[in-house]
């Protein structure tokens, strides 16, 4: 059996509003490593690239960046910059490989909910 979790979270529209949407916590993983696919990071730029999308605070990301290290789809080096430690994130292949997934299943999500928003959902077979 699939365990799913819900959360929701905050998304920015173009003119700043807020939409609420609910979402399985899948799609903050999608995003962090969407994110590092761009570069690697440490965690405070890496939640104002998040931020850009949607809103995510300190407390909410780090326990997800520690959970994809675990599963090996991101890692971590430290760097001295201006005399302190800063920990840098960097997506590993097997990131980089379920980020495919995501982007693929992202895409369908979003012509099936485009479809039915415009009244032209189809059934599924019998």
């Amino acid at each position: 059996m699939m365990k799913i979790m819900i959360c929701v979270f905050n998304f920015k529209t173009k003119v700043g509003e807020r939409m609420l949407f609910s979402r399985n916590a899948s799609l903050l993983d999608a995003c962090v490593l969407g994110a590092l696919d761009g570069g690697d990071t440490y965690g405070y730029e890496l939640t104002a690239r998040i931020g850009a999308a949607q809103d995510v605070s300190d407390s909410a990301l780090y326990p997800v960046l520690k959970r994809l290290q675990r599963e090996n789809l991101l890692s971590t080096y430290d760097e001295a910059v201006n005399g302190r430690n800063r920990r840098y994130y960097s997506i590993t292949d097997e990131g980089r490989a379920k980020l495919a997934s995501y982007r693929g299943e992202w895409e369908e999500f979003k012509r099936t909910v485009d479809a039915a928003m415009r009244g032209r959902a189809q059934s599924p077979p019998a």
